[in-house]
């Protein structure tokens, strides 16, 4: 018949199992506590449409495919989404041309009638000559170009 030592593993294994099992606990707890999203931006008229901007957090813009991309949540207030043909946003001291944002799929909107989400293209860091711009194209041809400015936090802020 064999033996046990007395020691810190035997005595205290089945204690360390159970903790083990409660840790899954804790993080499907954690998960489920919802995120704490910034304020919904002012809303602005954008051709026939109501838009208002929330970005998804406080962060700095972050690498996405070897792009630099800050996420947001556009709420269509007024209007239909579907006489959108395309739509863009990007963060820069002036708006990027539709003809070189038609090039990528990355700042594009995408989502539901009643909200859009977007992976704006942004710069590694902010300036203070830096906005939001929307670029927005109908069914019609027609072109709308609309800005926010950032909020002072993000100016400056480093990767």
């Amino acid at each position: 018949m064999a033996r046990l030592k007395n020691t810190f593993w035997h005595r205290n294994k089945f204690k360390l199992s159970g903790l083990l099992l409660i840790f899954p606990i804790y993080f499907l707890y954690e998960s489920l506590q919802p995120p704490e999203f910034p304020e919904v931006w002012e809303s602005k008229s954008v051709g026939q449409l109501e838009l208002a901007l929330q970005p998804m957090n406080n962060e700095p813009p972050y690498a996405h495919h070897e792009d630099w991309v800050k996420d947001f949540s556009v709420w269509v207030n007024d209007g239909a989404v579907k006489n959108i043909r395309q739509a863009y946003i990007n963060i820069g001291p002036r708006p990027l041309p539709l003809n070189q944002l038609e090039q990528d799929d990355v700042g594009i909107l995408h989502g539901s009638e009643s909200l859009q989400h977007v992976h704006a293209i942004a710069s590694p860091n902010f300036s203070a000559s830096d906005k939001v711009w929307l670029t927005l194209q109908n069914w019609d041809g027609s072109q709308h170009v609309q800005s926010w400015s950032l909020p002072p936090q993000w100016i400056g802020e480093q990767i």
